[in-house]
C-alpha cells in the first residue's frame, strides 16, 4: 500500500508483519471493550462489520458478547492469521480479504460497523456512502484508536527515536492526546453522537514490547529485512539499559460513535 498522506508516500504492507501482529498486538485491555459494550454496541445478536480487521483482534475479543461478526482486511496474510486464531478458539467469524471501499452488501445489512486503528487508510469518498447504505436505520459507525504517548513515557519515546533513525519518513510518531478524527466525508451521512478519550496503562515485558514495535507500520510493515535486523539489535539493547523485565506503557484511547442520519 502506498498513500501520499502516510509516511510521505513510502510503501508499507501489513502482511509482512502478520505473525508478529497476531502475537503481539492483541493488547487492548478490558476497559477498552467495556467502553464499547457500555455504548450498547457489538453484542446481543447485532450484526457487525469490522473493516481493516487485521488479525481480527476486535471480533475475537468481543465474540463472547453475542454479536455476529464479519471482518475484512486488504492484507491476505492478516486475514490468514485471523482465520487461524478464530478457528483455534472455535469462533464462527467470517473473515475475508477485501479493501474497505470494495465491500459489497445489501442495504440495511449491519447494525454496527467498526474501524479500529485504520481510519487513515480508506478512500472516504467511496466508503462513507457505502457504509451509510449497508447500515440499518439508527446504525452506528464506531471509530477506535489507541496509541502510546512518547512525550510522557520514556520507553515509548526511546523506541520511537530508534524507529525514526531507520525510517525517518514514518509519520506515526509524536502522538499526543486528541479527539478521534472523523473525516469530513462522513458528516453528510452520519451525526457524531459521542466522542471520548481516556488514558490507560498497558503491561508489557521486554519481549512483548519489542514484538509490539516490530508489528508497527514504521518497522515490520515497511523496513527491509536488513534494516529490521539492525533496528532489532539497537532496540533490544535500549530495552536492556532502560526497561525492567516487566513494565507499563502509557497509552490513550480515542473513540467516536457516528449514527446514521434519519
Amino acid at each position: 500500500m502506498k498513500l501520499d498522506n502516510i509516511d510521505n508516500g513510502k510503501t508499507f504492507d501489513w502482511g509482512k508483519t502478520s505473525e508478529y501482529y497476531a502475537k503481539f498486538r492483541d493488547i487492548y485491555p478490558e476497559e477498552f471493550y467495556k467502553k464499547i459494550l457500555d455504548s450498547g454496541l457489538c453484542k446481543d445478536g447485532q450484526k457487525v462489520l469490522d473493516i481493516g480487521t487485521g488479525t481480527g483482534v476486535l471480533p475475537r475479543n468481543m465474540y463472547k458478547y453475542g454479536a455476529k461478526w464479519v471482518g475484512t482486511d486488504i492484507a491476505e496474510n492478516q486475514i490468514e492469521q485471523a482465520k487461524i486464531l478464530s478457528k483455534n478458539q472455535n469462533m464462527d467469524i467470517e473473515f475475508y480479504v477485501c479493501p474497505a471501499e470494495e465491500i459489497e452488501y445489501p442495504d440495511d445489512t449491519f447494525d454496527v460497523v467498526t474501524a479500529c486503528q485504520c481510519i487513515w487508510y480508506p478512500d472516504h469518498k467511496k466508503l462513507a456512502p457505502k457504509l451509510y447504505k449497508m447500515l440499518r436505520s439508527g446504525g452506528k459507525f464506531l471509530i477506535l484508536y489507541m496509541a502510546w504517548l512518547p512525550f510522557e513515557d520514556e520507553i515509548a519515546g526511546k523506541s520511537e527515536e530508534i524507529i525514526l533513525k531507520y525510517n525517518p519518513q514514518w509519520n506515526g510518531s509524536g502522538e499526543t492526546r486528541k479527539p478521534m478524527w472523523v473525516p469530513d466525508e462522513y458528516l453528510e451521512y452520519f451525526d457524531i453522537t459521542h466522542r471520548e478519550e481516556f488514558d490507560i496503562k498497558i503491561p508489557f515485558t521486554r519481549e512483548s514490547w519489542h514484538g509490539r514495535m516490530i508489528a508497527c507500520r514504521g518497522v515490520g510493515a515497511s523496513l527491509s529485512a536488513d534494516e529490521i535486523c539492525l533496528w532489532e539489535s539497537e532496540h533490544k539493547e535500549m530495552l536492556k539499559k532502560n526497561a525492567p523485565e516487566e513494565f507499563y506503557i502509557l497509552h490513550y484511547v480515542a473513540m467516536a460513535e457516528l449514527t446514521v442520519k434519519k
